[in-house]
């Protein structure tokens, strides 16, 4: 199955502004990552071309990486998952920045297939809002917080680790 999942978020900062916050994830600082609602994600030399990493079940290696331009990633795990996922960085305006996360992949086999229609794509969406809201709140006084559909609420008990 062909997958193109494509978020966009217009951040009222320049450029430079947004890069900065950018290149701090999977950092110790890291600006982007909402770490404190999702696991984290974790790079062991940080954002190098050719390391390897991930987050939850999903794992890639740097695939590109240009700071302040884009990140992107091959997928290695869940198996089946064939393609990659970047971040980008776009001025739209002098006070106007867009932020881009888009996965493009195929899925291979039943199971792939299954993963992503009816677990990943839910939780993988809701991450990426998180993550939007993560960047915007480092310039808000008031927070936001994209709330979780019923679906990501029911994967997220069902696939929580067990103590």
């Amino acid at each position: 199955m062909q997958v193109v999942n494509i978020h966009k978020r217009i951040i009222n900062q320049p450029k430079a502004r947004v890069s900065s916050l950018m290149k701090t994830l999977a950092t110790k600082e890291d600006k982007v990552w909402p770490k404190d609602r999702w696991p984290a994600i974790k790079f062991k030399t940080g954002l190098k071309i050719g390391e390897k990493g991930g987050h939850g079940m999903i794992r890639y290696s740097i695939k590109g990486y240009e700071e302040g331009e884009y990140m992107s990633f091959e997928f290695l795990e869940p198996e089946g998952f064939n393609g990659d996922h970047r971040f980008e960085i776009i001025a739209l305006k002098e006070e106007a920045t867009e932020v881009r996360h888009s996965i493009l992949m195929k899925t291979e086999g039943f199971l792939a297939t299954f993963k992503w229609i009816f677990v990943i794509r839910w939780l993988h969406d809701a991450l990426i809002e998180n993550a939007f809201d993560t960047i915007e709140n480092n310039f808000l006084e008031t927070k936001k917080f994209t709330t979780w559909c019923y679906w990501v609420r029911l994967w997220r008990f069902l696939l929580k680790p067990s103590k």
